[in-house]
């Protein structure tokens, strides 16, 4: 029989949040794949685990992934844990529990501290519907890319950010996004923890005279639902009735299924529609 990963989090700050169960998990298994060894050694010294560890980061994912895999198989128990909170959450864990899937190897997770959760929960926006965005890709083209998305995002958005971006990031949303609602996190859960709710242009000002220390995370509010909806509606009432009504026949909708979308896309009733296009006689 193969082994299991154990997928463990770990504290983002206060060590008192690591959990009995991620512990006992820690001693017991056969090799510990750590993001950093030398970060996680503080950690495992603190709580007296000796097992052995061995790295696993973004620079070895795939070929330290095939590695573990074959440990696993082999019949070993694998924990995986990163610098600080949940594994495979904007982390090369993701690979590793995909090659586990692939090989049909047991994958159970030991819940605990994430960073996205503890922000979110804090940062007074709506949180029952939101996105996760991690860190934004370095990559020009694909950053705009992604900040193009986010601009008619209707969820609540998080996102990472490091000390020496941050001004650089908060200037680019304010663009894509125009100014919203954000609430900003650093130092969560440790003893100088700070939780700033404010607006994407005073955040930017705030930064522009303070120098940003710590790791970030920001939640930003997502764009307002009617403010989509009537930009869709313009949208579409930029084209004739039966433009719009052609753009949909085009793609195979019989005219009642073309002229009930149209209705819906315009905010009106079928019979407006059917009005407009062939007069006041009454609909068939």
């Amino acid at each position: 029989m193969s082994g299991t990963l154990y997928l463990c989090a770990t504290p983002i700050g206060n060590l008192q949040d690591m959990t009995p169960r991620v512990v006992e998990t820690l001693r017991a298994v056969d090799v510990i794949a750590a993001e950093d060894t030398r970060n996680s050694v503080k950690l495992l010294n603190h709580f007296d685990i000796h097992t052995p560890m061995t790295s696993y980061h973004e620079y070895n994912k795939v070929e330290k992934a095939r590695q573990l895999v074959g440990r696993l198989l082999a019949g070993e128990d694998v924990a995986l844990i990163t610098d600080a909170g949940t594994p495979a959450i904007s982390d090369p864990g993701e690979v590793l529990v995909a090659m586990c899937q692939e090989g049909n190897v047991p994958v159970t997770s030991l819940p605990g501290p994430s960073a996205c959760i503890v922000a979110l929960t804090l940062s007074g926006l709506p949180t029952r519907r939101f996105c996760f965005e991690g860190f934004l890709p370095r990559e020009k083209k694909e950053r705009r890319a992604v900040l193009g998305e986010l601009a008619g995002e209707p969820r609540t958005m998080v996102l990472y950010e490091a000390p020496h971006h941050l001004k650089g990031t908060l200037a680019e949303l304010l663009e894509a996004l125009g100014d919203r609602r954000a609430t900003l996190c650093r130092e969560l859960t440790k003893r100088f923890e700070t939780v700033m709710p404010t607006t994407l242009s005073q955040a930017l000002a705030f930064y522009e005279k303070e120098e940003p220390r710590g790791e970030y995370v920001l939640v930003v509010a997502g764009r307002d639902r009617e403010e989509l909806r009537q930009e869709e509606i313009a949208a579409w009432e930029s084209m004739s009735i039966a433009e719009h009504m052609e753009y949909y026949e085009r793609q195979g909708m019989d005219g009642k299924a073309a002229m009930k979308q149209v209705a819906k896309d315009r905010g009106v009733g079928k019979r407006e529609i059917y009005a407009k296009l062939h007069g006041p006689e009454r609909e068939s």
